[in-house]
C-alpha cells in the first residue's frame, strides 16, 4: 500500500545522477528570511575585501549638492538647490532636461577598468538606476528615460560590465533602487496604504529580473527600500529566485536593504548604514560603504580640497575595516563627460600601490582575537589563514602613526594578559605561561615590503617591542601611510 504521494521520475533521476557523482543535491532556499538566511557566503566576497563604487546618472549634470538633486530641489524645496537653478536656468526648466547634456563623450569602459584593477580593488559596483529612476542600461521598462534613450545613447552596464570583464579579474555587480521619487506607479501604491503591488509587479520586478539575466551581476546592492516592509517590495522571492535559479545563483552576494527593518538583519553581507564603521568586530559579514568626497555620493564640483578623503584616511579606512570583519567599499562620483576627477584616480591608485605592499595582510585574511592594540593607540590586527595542518599563526600588525621620535614601539598581538585559555582554546597553540611567550625560537618579525631587511626586535611576555628600518629605507620602498608587521608564531 503506498502513501499517495510520487516523486516526479525527472527529480528521482536528478537525485540518482548526483548520488552516482557523489555529490549532494544543491541546496534550495524557501522566500523567508529563516531559510535564506542559512546560505553561506560564497567565499570569494570574504577574501576580497576591498571594491569600489561608482555613482553615476543624470544628477552629474548640475553637479551641485548631491545625487538627490531633483528631491531637495522639488520635493524639500531646499534653498541652496532652489537659488542654484534660479541663478543657472530659465524658470521653466525640468530636471528630466538635466538627461540631454548627460553626455558621458568621455567614457572609456577600459580606461574606468584598468584604474580599479591598478587601485587593488577586487569588485565593482555600478548605480543601474539611483531614485530618480534614470537607467544605466536600455531598460524595457523605463521609456525615454535611460541612457540608450536620451543622452548617452549608449548602454553604461553593458559597457563597463564587458571591459571589466576583460581587462581584470574583479568581480562586477548592480545597484539598484527599489523607490523612485516621482514614479507614478509607486506614488499611486503608497497612496493606496501599499496595499497593491503595481509598481512593484511592473516595475521593479521586471527591472531586477532583466538585468541579473543580461548583465550577470555577482553582487546586487539593492537600496531605497525604507518607506515599504520587505514584503510589499517581494524581497524574500526575488532573493530566492536568485539564489535557486539565477545565471548567478553560486556565486552573487546581496546587501541588506530589502525594507524597513532588514538593515542589519538580513542579507549575504550587512551594510546597516551609509559609512558604517564601528570599530568592534562584527560576527557579521558586513561592508563599509563610504565616499572618497565625504559628503556627497555623486559628483559634485561646490567642493574644496578639505572635502576630501586623505589618502592616509582612505588607508585607515580600510584596516580598520577589515580588522573587523568587514569589506570596504569606496565611491567614486564621475562626471558627467565619463571622466574620473585626477584627485579620485590619485587616491585609489596610491590605494593600489599600499595594497601591492601591504595586501598579503588583507586579501584573504580573517579577524585575529583582538582587532586593535588596548595598549599603543592606532594598530590593529588581523590573522592570516593557514592550512589546517599548518602549526603556525601569522598575525598582521598594521601600524598607523609612525613612531618618529624613536623609531621603536611596543606591540601585544597576544593581548595584555597571558593565558592558558587564551593560549591554548583559542589561538590552538600552546605558548606556555612561564618565562618567554614570543621567543627568537617560536616567534618571526617582518615587514612587509622589507624582505630584505632585518626587523629588529625584543619581547618582554606577550608584548614585542620592534625596532623600525630606517625611514629613508621604507620611503625608497614607497613604504607611507601604515606600516605592517608580520609576526609568525610556530
Amino acid at each position: 500500500m503506498g502513501c499517495g504521494f510520487r516523486l516526479p521520475l525527472w527529480l528521482l533521476l536528478a537525485g540518482l545522477g548526483l548520488m552516482a557523482q557523489g555529490m549532494a543535491p544543491r541546496t534550495r532556499y524557501e522566500p523567508n528570511w529563516a531559510s535564506l538566511d542559512k546560505r553561506p557566503l560564497p567565499r570569494w566576497y570574504d577574501e576580497a575585501k576591498v571594491g569600489i563604487f561608482l555613482h553615476y546618472g543624470v544628477y552629474s549634470v548640475p553637479s551641485f549638492g548631491s545625487e538627490w538633486f531633483w528631491h531637495n530641489w522639488k520635493n524639500l524645496r531646499t534653498p541652496e538647490y532652489v537659488q542654484f537653478m534660479q541663478r543657472n536656468y530659465k524658470p521653466d526648466f525640468t530636471y528630466q532636461e538635466f538627461a540631454d547634456d548627460f553626455t558621458a563623450e568621455l567614457f572609456n569602459a577600459t580606461q574606468w577598468a584598468l584604474l580599479f584593477r591598478d587601485s587593488g580593488a577586487r569588485y565593482v559596483v555600478l548605480t543601474s538606476k539611483h531614485h530618480d529612476g534614470f537607467a544605466l542600461w536600455p531598460s524595457k521598462h523605463s521609456f525615454s528615460w535611460n541612457s540608450m534613450d536620451v543622452g548617452p545613447k549608449r548602454d553604461i552596464v553593458k559597457e563597463l560590465a564587458a571591459a571589466v570583464r576583460s581587462v581584470s579579474d574583479l568581480k562586477f555587480g548592480l545597484y539598484y533602487s527599489l523607490f523612485e521619487w516621482f514614479n507614478r506607479l509607486w506614488i499611486d501604491d503608497k497612496l493606496h496604504l501599499l496595499m497593491q503591488h503595481s509598481y512593484v509587479d511592473q516595475k521593479v520586478r521586471p527591472e531586477q529580473l532583466e538585468l541579473v539575466q543580461e548583465y550577470l551581476p555577482e553582487i546586487i546592492w539593492s537600496d531605497g527600500d525604507w518607506e515599504a516592509p520587505a514584503k510589499y517590495w517581494k524581497s524574500e522571492e526575488f532573493i530566492a529566485w536568485l539564489y535557486n535559479d539565477s545565471p548567478v545563483r553560486d556565486t552573487v552576494v546581496t546587501n541588506d536593504r530589502w525594507g524597513m527593518g532588514t538593515a542589519c538583519s538580513h542579507g549575504d553581507f550587512y551594510n546597516c548604514a551609509d559609512r558604517f564603521n564601528p570599530g568592534v568586530l562584527q560576527s557579521h559579514k558586513w561592508e563599509n560603504a563610504f565616499t572618497l568626497e565625504r559628503s556627497s555620493w555623486g559628483q559634485r564640483f561646490d567642493v574644496s580640497l578639505s572635502n576630501f578623503m586623505s589618502t592616509k584616511e582612505l588607508i585607515k579606512e580600510i584596516v580598520t575595516t577589515v580588522s573587523c570583519n568587514g569589506n570596504v567599499l569606496i565611491n567614486v562620483g564621475p562626471t558627467k563627460y565619463g571622466t574620473i576627477q585626477p584627485i579620485f584616480e590619485e587616491r585609489l591608485r596610491d590605494m593600489g600601490r599600499w595594497l601591492k605592499l601591504n595586501g598579503e595582510g588583507v586579501y584573504g585574511s580573517v579577524p585575529w582575537l583582538y582587532q586593535n592594540d588596548t595598549e599603543t593607540p592606532n594598530v590593529w590586527y588581523t590573522r592570516g589563514q593557514t592550512a589546517e595542518s599548518n602549526s603556525s599563526i601569522t598575525i598582521y600588525a598594521f601600524v598607523l602613526d609612525y613612531p618618529y621620535d624613536s623609531n621603536e614601539l611596543d606591540i601585544h598581538p597576544l593581548g595584555k594578559e597571558v593565558t592558558i585559555t587564551r593560549n591554548v582554546h583559542l589561538t590552538g597553540l600552546d605558548f606556555g605561561t612561564d618565562g618567554e611567550v614570543l621567543t627568537k625560537q617560536t616567534t618571526k618579525v617582518s615587514m612587509l615590503g622589507m624582505d630584505n631587511t632585518e626587523v629588529q626586535w625584543r619581547s618582554n611576555r606577550n608584548k614585542l617591542h620592534v625596532k623600525f628600518p630606517p625611514k629613508n629605507h621604507l620611503d625608497k620602498r614607497g613604504l607611507d601611510y601604515a606600516w605592517t608587521l608580520k609576526i609568525t608564531i610556530t
